[in-house]
């Protein structure tokens, strides 16, 4: 599996969505990399919808329908309706194990 975290440089939130993914695989092999978006048609050429945007095997499970790609900070809804600036690790848990099948 390859996991990516599209980030603009100096994004507060990118280091808290890699521990979650590092705790969310509970050490299954995953390829993790960090990589940085510099400009709006890099977003749109990845496929950003805001920092970080977490994709596995280059798809975005939190995806919200029409959402424009854009270089903006990306807020997660969690499962008890507050907002965070990463994904949860248990909603990264469950996307993982949907994506591995």
């Amino acid at each position: 599996m390859r996991i990516t975290v599209l980030t603009i440089p100096g994004c507060p939130n990118a280091s808290l969505a890699q521990q979650r993914i590092t705790s969310a695989l509970a050490g299954r092999a995953a390829d993790v990399d960090l990589v940085e978006v510099h400009d709006q048609a890099q977003a749109i050429e990845r496929g950003m919808t805001g920092s970080p945007t977490v994709l596995l095997n280059g798809s975005d499970p939190f995806a919200q329908p029409q959402t424009a790609p854009s270089l903006s900070c990306r807020l997660y809804r969690n499962a008890d309706g507050t907002v965070d600036g990463a994904p949860s690790e248990t909603a990264l848990r469950q996307a993982i194990d949907e994506a591995l099948g």
